[in-house]
């Protein structure tokens, strides 16, 4: 079994909000597996605050941009060490002129774009140079890209979240407030459909295991387990959310509400954490 360490507790600790007893408990049942541990303490019946797919960069500025047809998009973050470069005006236009040159030339991916060149420059080359001139670790940690009919970017936070949104057809305020809506509701997926098979497996296992820790009949697990499933559903994915301006209505229901044909093909949502 690997040696749990004190950072790895403490690791665990502000990803999830558990306590370190807990933490270190449940590292040591996991054996030192650090997503398992987060599984244990949920089976235990604790609320994890587990955000981990927004602790990827630890600062840094974030921009979200479209081309100018609104058909495709990019999300991408110019991570750095500390908040005091990142807020640093000059640092902030430097992460501009690799988003523009991204949007530019059209860039898939990290690799393409960092063979991109500005003003006779690789992309890589400018960040080589950033980086002896402040100090500090920089590069290129997240990039995403949507391409649809009607792609709506948006920045919250002072370029500490992005999204994209790509929809089926234009349309310009709806693209805006779903945007605001994945920032703020952080889901995983469109749809039922679009979680993969094992995350529903996974969850549907915790659901069992909090039931029967319950003390809940074996014979009831399943049907209650079932309808925890379905809270975990319409908690995470965007269609089944509430609207967040009209939380009467769902975010299908906001759809249907601007046309009947309008649909959300895919989203990105980057951030710092």
């Amino acid at each position: 079994m690997s040696t749990i360490t004190a950072a790895d507790i403490n690791k665990l600790r502000q990803a999830t909000g558990a306590g370190m007893l807990d933490c270190r408990k449940a590292l040591t049942e996991s054996q030192g597996d650090f997503e398992a541990a987060i599984d244990w303490l949920r089976k235990q019946g604790q609320k994890v605050a587990a955000k981990r797919s927004d602790r990827e960069a630890k600062e840094g500025v974030i921009l979200a941009k479209t081309t100018a047809d609104n058909k495709a998009g990019i999300v991408l973050c110019i991570s750095c060490e500390t908040d005091f470069v990142s807020k640093n005006a000059d640092f902030v236009a430097f992460a501009q002129s690799i988003a523009d040159a991204a949007i530019a030339n059209n860039v898939k991916s990290v690799d393409e774009l960092n063979n991109v060149s500005i003003n006779g420059a690789k992309v890589a080359d400018l960040i080589n140079d950033k980086l002896a001139a402040i100090g500090e670790k920089i590069e290129v940690s997240k990039f995403e890209r949507i391409e649809a009919p009607y792609v709506s970017s948006y920045i919250h936070g002072a370029n500490r979240m992005g999204v994209l949104v790509g929809l089926t057809e234009i349309a310009e305020e709806a693209g805006k407030d779903l945007a605001m809506q994945i920032a703020a509701m952080n889901p995983l997926a469109v749809d039922e459909t679009s979680i993969p098979a094992d995350v529903i497996a996974r969850e549907k296992e915790i659901a069992i295991e909090m039931v029967k820790a319950e003390g809940k009949p074996a014979e009831m697990a399943e049907k209650i387990a079932i309808g925890k499933l379905n809270k975990f559903f319409k908690d995470n994915t965007l269609l089944a959310q509430p609207f967040v301006k009209d939380s009467n209505k769902s975010v299908t229901d906001y759809l249907k509400s601007i046309s009947a044909d309008l649909k959300v093909i895919e989203f990105k949502r980057v951030a710092l954490g």
